[in-house]
């Protein structure tokens, strides 16, 4: 249920444009779309579509990293809402309402920032995408979210899993209602999630 199952390689018809649609799980699917509505429900904003042409440019003392970040082509409208917001050009993460809270969905851009895979990223304690050092003013933010519904243009260092530490700017953190019904006793809390289009590798 976790596992991106496979991509399907389309080509034009003249064979010289390829793009690559990812297959996402159920779960994906349906967890995107409370990401969606729970973001519209305390922003009023769509979370698809709110980061377009806010994404800053780089300077000379930072290198905003772009591999391996979908770009829009002709096929997005074909595409499902989940699939949408997995291969968007901007960061979205989630964790569960745990009293240790786990990551439980990272999209493309996400996985590429951090440096992991679908499977491992959704068993990391979401405490530990910062370092020991920054993780209080990380749990003051998320605690003032959580009482609110959400934070914007909060700013925070953050570090990859081989290391690479990053500056995101600009980023809204809103809270995801629990699933209703569910069997794990985390998903029937409130969790949060996050979203920013802005990041920069910090110079060492």
């Amino acid at each position: 249920m976790w596992r991106i199952l496979s991509s399907i390689i389309l080509l034009n018809l003249n064979h010289r444009k390829i793009f690559k649609v990812t297959i996402i799980s159920e779960f994906q699917e349906q967890h995107a779309k409370r990401l969606i509505e729970s973001f519209m429900a305390v922003t009023g904003k769509d979370l698809i579509t709110s980061h377009e042409g806010v994404r800053e440019q780089d300077t000379p003392k930072i290198n905003i990293p772009k591999k391996n970040i979908p770009e829009k082509n002709i096929f997005a409208k074909s595409k499902s809402v989940g699939q949408q917001l997995f291969e968007a050009p901007f960061v979205v993460v989630s964790h569960n309402g745990g009293d240790d809270p786990i990551l439980n969905y990272g999209n493309l851009a996400a996985l590429d920032l951090w440096e992991m895979r679908w499977e491992d990223f959704t068993r990391t304690p979401s405490r530990k995408t910062a370092e020991p050092e920054f993780r209080d003013d990380r749990a003051v933010m998320l605690k003032q979210a959580k009482e609110k519904g959400y934070f914007d243009n909060y700013t925070g260092i953050r570090i990859s899993r081989s290391g690479k530490r990053f500056l995101i700017k600009k980023a809204i953190i809103w809270t995801v209602p629990p699933v209703i019904g569910s069997k794990d006793l985390d998903a029937q809390k409130n969790g949060q999630a996050a979203t920013f289009s802005s990041w920069a590798y910090l110079d060492e």
